[in-house]
């Protein structure tokens, strides 16, 4: 037999395997098939989406679960556009993706050919990089750089736009390098001077708060913020996408600010004088109102990304760097000045928060005889499962509460959509955040609007032995946009039903492949709960029928001051 030649294909596979690639996610089709070939030689495992949108999830789910750069393949044309929502998804989010997608040959692109877009334009704003590659030679070096740019810095998606002839064509691979990319280079130590400026201020400030954000996680920087944030004597609170970098049940912590977030959290950054930004970039459903925000407070901002830094609020010490590194060069500094144990106490700080703590709680009422409340199944699922789970989200109310009642104690165990807000988004990520890590207990908590968007996955997670569990609160209807539409649209529910009993969410669950449970009484939550964990060898999908009226709490409506905080619908 004639041994086939060593094709950009080849070469693609084999600068993934040098990459670290274990595992990747997509969908074939006619341009990027070439690549398909040699995958099935490869170790590489290839995990077959039902969409390319729920590929990209997956990829996401895989690298926030991890920290590593999630991988997801897909084909030209719909194959590549349907990959747009979870790129630009990553972009916001700062998730390290490399997504590969075929495209026409060289000759026939500009053509109009038969499935060919503008793949490198369409991904031009939502992606850190895009490359078309019209050199077979230069696979291996492109996908180096690829994975470089997407888990330095700022991380974030890179995307690899690959010509089919380009993929047929006879090359060889050789160890690649970043010479490339002479001029990225990004800053990583903060700059002494401004360490000492901003342990100058803090040391001095009387109602300090540590506004921590994603980019802690995305630095592995949990330990050293904990170090930092018990020498200084400062609260915490941690963003959406921080939950899980500070241990909810420490002293220190005040939980989520924002839109959604708890009274004391958004109160304390509102009296603060020192607020030290960490990792996050005053992203609006932080700030409310920007002109009344922290009106009080001198703003440390530490960013690894320099845009972010001056672009919503001022900072009056700027430090560009990684977290995890910044937070290390702050803790050393610190350590010099003084000891640890010589911690400002700040007596009449705690206090008031202690007050508003006790004061101004979250809260809500579980009837005994029902309905069933979200937040009440949450942390109930929690008690049961035990802290040891990653959990999905969905986008909405469920998200909101997910956030709220689900007290989280380690990096990465908590995977959802922040900056895009991506309906849909709960049960692919789900899927590959346990691909990512198949011992641990992996549950998607998802609403039924967004359940009906994605759930097609689920056959993904019956055929690829990928046993998740889902949980759909089904309240029919887009809980958050009716929660809306009853508070500022004078109860005119537009488009934003939805039938509570279809589908039939056991059934078709079951249909896929997947376990089928429902909860519709308080008294069953316990025993679905302990049903689905007992099932570990198939995906099960637990049905929780909740209160259609319930509303989110507390609330800052948009375009408000973080001062005017709604905490039930009395409020209004």
């Amino acid at each position: 037999m004639t041994q086939k030649p060593f094709t950009g294909s080849n070469s693609l596979l084999r600068s993934l395997e040098h990459e670290g690639v274990e595992t990747m996610f997509g969908v074939p089709g006619g341009a990027i098939l070439p690549a398909y070939d040699p995958l099935l030689d490869s170790p590489i495992r290839h995990v077959l989406a039902r969409h390319e949108q729920g590929a990209g999830h997956m990829a996401e789910g895989f690298a926030m679960a991890t920290g590593r750069v999630g991988v997801v393949m897909a084909t030209s044309g719909p194959g590549a556009t349907n990959l747009i929502t979870p790129l630009q998804n990553a972009k916001m989010d700062s998730t390290p993706l490399v997504a590969i997608t075929g495209q026409v040959g060289t000759t026939a692109i500009g053509s109009d050919a038969f499935q060919e877009a503008y793949t490198t334009g369409l991904a031009m704003h939502c992606t850190k990089h895009s490359y078309l590659v019209t050199d077979a030679d230069d696979i291996p070096n492109v996908i180096h750089e690829a994975f470089h740019l997407a888990a330095t810095g700022r991380p974030g998606p890179v995307l690899v736009d690959l010509p089919k002839d380009v993929l047929n064509t006879p090359t060889s691979w050789s160890e690649p390098t970043l010479a490339g990319l002479p001029g990225y280079k990004p800053t990583a130590q903060g700059h002494p001077k401004q360490i000492k400026a901003a342990i100058d201020l803090i040391e001095a400030a009387e109602r300090p708060v540590l506004y921590v954000g994603g980019g802690v996680i995305n630095a592995g920087g949990s330990a050293e913020l904990l170090e930092f944030a018990e020498a200084v004597n400062a609260p915490v609170v941690t963003t959406l996408m921080a939950r899980g970098a500070f241990p909810d049940d420490h002293r220190l912590a005040l939980g989520m600010p924002g839109m959604h977030g708890t009274y004391t959290a958004t109160t304390a950054i509102q009296q603060s004088d020192v607020l030290i930004c960490l990792g996050a970039r005053f992203d609006d459903r932080v700030t409310g109102k920007v002109s009344d925000f922290a009106p009080q407070a001198k703003v440390i901002h530490v960013d690894v990304d320099p845009a972010e830094i001056g672009k919503v609020r001022n900072a009056d010490v700027p430090i560009v760097g990684d977290a995890k590194k910044v937070l290390r060069s702050l803790v050393d500094r610190l350590l010099t000045k003084r000891d640890a144990a010589d911690a400002p106490w700040r007596k009449d700080w705690f206090e008031t928060l202690d007050m508003w703590q006790e004061t101004k709680p979250l809260s809500y009422v579980q009837e005994p005889d029902g309905p069933i409340k979200t937040q009440y199944f949450i942390e109930r699922l929690q008690k049961v499962a035990g802290d040891d789970v990653v959990i999905a989200a969905g986008v909405g109310q469920h998200q909101m509460w997910a956030s709220q009642f689900w007290s989280f104690s380690q990096p990465n165990s908590w995977v959802n959509s922040g900056g895009l807000g991506t309906m849909g988004f709960a049960i692919p990520a789900a899927i590959g955040a346990k691909a990512a890590r198949p011992d641990d207990t992996v549950f998607a908590l998802d609403g039924d609007g967004c359940f009906q968007m994605t759930f097609q996955e689920l056959i993904t997670a019956t055929t690829e032995n990928i046993p998740v569990k889902v949980v759909v609160f089904n309240n029919g209807g887009y809980g958050m946009v009716k929660q809306w539409q009853n508070l500022f649209y004078d109860g005119r529910i537009s488009a934003s039903h939805l039938p509570p009993d279809v589908p039939d969410y056991p059934k078709l669950a079951e249909s896929m492949g997947c376990v089928g449970l429902r909860a519709t009484h308080p008294d069953e939550v316990d025993v679905v709960i302990d049903k689905a964990l007992a099932i570990e060898d198939q995906a099960v999908v637990v049905e929780v029928v909740t209160d259609a009226d319930e509303m989110c709490f507390p609330m800052v409506p948009a375009g408000g001051s973080n001062d005017d905080i709604v905490m039930s619908r009395d409020d209004l």
